[in-house]
């Protein structure tokens, strides 16, 4: 049996202009209050610019939490970022915001290989329930963002 890999790709529109989701992207300090599955956040470097890092703790709704480090690689504000993330989860992500009719089309990508031994002999026997919850934090995540910028 193959790594236990996590491949997502979506894309999401927002009723902002590139430049004004951008913005609400850079308030990292807000971000453990957008988001309950986020503790322990900090970010080393000068916001969202090459060379930057992100680090905190993921807690899905699933018994087990994942110590993330999320390097971002190049950043072209407003349109684009790659990152590559290590910790309990080692791989690389991306995102894409372009202009769309009345705002931005956002298009997220990552893959990831889990690296924690229960996460690992999860992806084997539950794969489907990994999943599960993988699919739980992004919903949320794009929640709480869209609440966030449409309550302003």
């Amino acid at each position: 049996m193959g790594a236990p890999v996590i491949t997502y790709q979506r894309d999401y529109r927002f009723d902002l202009a590139p430049d004004r989701l951008w913005d609400s992207i850079e308030e990292v300090d807000q971000f453990e209050r957008w988001w309950p599955w986020l503790t322990e956040f900090r970010l080393e470097g000068d916001g969202l610019s090459a060379g930057s890092v992100l680090h905190g703790v993921v807690t899905p709704p699933l018994p087990y939490r994942m110590r993330l480090r999320v390097e971002l690689v190049d950043c072209d504000r407003p349109h684009a970022i790659d990152a590559t993330i290590g910790g309990d989860l080692i791989g690389i992500g991306r995102l894409r915001l372009r202009p769309a009719a009345e705002g931005t089309l956002a298009e997220v990508s990552w893959r990831v290989e889990m690296r924690q031994p229960a996460m690992r002999l999860a992806s084997r026997i539950g794969r489907p329930v990994l999943q599960w919850g993988h699919d739980r934090v992004v919903e949320v995540t794009v929640a709480g963002f869209r609440q966030r910028i449409e309550s302003g």
